[in-house]
């Protein structure tokens, strides 16, 4: 998508060898084809550049946008953009991506704001790709930024200030120039005698691990998730829970002193009286007055189904009906807080 620095040139050119035959070079002209018209090249050049080059009229606010959300998007992203079923997250994943499971998402990874509208305006929604208007579209990136809290939620995005906006991952994207080479052949001298892997994508435990001769998953499929209430203990793998765990990371840190977002931090969370982590205000009067201790078995019955546990309860969560990843999922957090 970056690497398209000038998009019109390159449609005209490709609309000219559609519309004009080859045969023009031979300025012989066989009466087929013809110049591409500007309204022709101007319905194909429809991409954004970093600068904000491209970007039509328009504008939208996070309050509009997010009527728009609710009713195209969230089926699909959530209803807090944390994400549902296999599509994903929109939200969250700062300080994952030099980790083993990186969560990409807009406010973590994304490195331009431009790329947010540019992306909206020519993919989604999923199934009616290019049906907003570029207001609609002006408005769900504003949306998007303040889920992400890089704008206000009464800020006016439009096409003059939206690539003002700073994104947090901006310096994690360079240029790569192409390597230059002389004009013989290049020559394949000094190649290493071996190759050392020294990183891997996200390991889900299928290739087998080469000192064990198992992934992670057979290591650790024999721990438990500790004692929960009146000495209950449920059997959970907490590497599997890791992974549970990612729908849960949209919303949620883990890490000792991490930020609250959406959610609370969860550190330390066995054993906590629910309601309870200082300096978070996003509480429900129900989660507050509910007098809970959050131990294994608690953890288990709210995580299953978060609003029959706990009427009034704030969490947009909508649950989780497997058993083993109920069990991974408490066993991992147990484990990490």
């Amino acid at each position: 998508m970056f690497a398209w620095a000038d998009t019109k040139r390159g449609l005209a050119a490709l609309l000219a060898l559609a519309l004009v035959p080859a045969a023009a070079a031979q300025a012989r002209d066989y009466g087929l084809g013809r110049t591409p018209s500007e309204a022709e090249i101007a319905r194909w050049d429809i991409d954004i550049r970093p600068d904000g080059k491209g970007l039509p009229k328009g504008s939208g606010t996070a309050k509009e946008g997010e009527a728009v959300y609710i009713e195209k998007c969230a089926s699909c992203h959530g209803d807090f953009a944390e994400g549902a079923g296999r599509y994903p997250a929109l939200i969250g994943g700062e300080g994952s991506l030099d980790t083993n499971e990186p969560v990409k998402t807009i406010g973590s990874y994304w490195p331009f704001a431009s790329t947010v509208w540019d992306y909206v305006h020519r993919a989604m929604p999923f199934g009616n790709a290019q049906s907003l208007t570029d207001d609609e579209t002006y408005a769900l990136t504003a949306y998007l930024l303040y889920a992400n809290q890089l704008i206000e939620y009464d800020h006016t995005l439009n096409q003059d200030n939206l690539a003002d906006v700073t994104m947090p991952n901006e310096d994690g994207f360079h240029r790569k120039e192409r390597p230059e080479f002389p004009d013989e052949q290049a020559c394949m001298a000094d190649c290493k005698e071996s190759v050392e892997i020294v990183g891997r994508a996200t390991n889900i435990g299928v290739t087998p691990d080469e000192e064990s001769g198992g992934g992670p998953g057979d290591q650790a499929a024999a721990s438990g998730s500790g004692e929960g209430d009146q000495g209950t203990k449920l059997a959970g793998d907490p590497q599997a829970g890791k992974k549970v765990y990612q729908q849960c990371s949209a919303c949620h840190t883990i890490e000792d002193g991490g930020a609250h977002r959406m959610g609370p931090n969860l550190h330390g969370v066995m054993g906590r009286e629910a309601g309870g982590v200082p300096g978070f205000n996003g509480y429900s009067p129900a989660m507050k007055e509910s007098e809970v201790v959050w131990r294994a078995e608690t953890l288990k019955k709210y995580l299953a189904n978060p609003r029959e546990f706990m009427p009034g309860t704030r969490m947009p969560f909508a649950g989780i009906d497997d058993e083993k990843a109920l069990q991974d999922l408490i066993a991992y957090l147990e484990q990490a807080s």
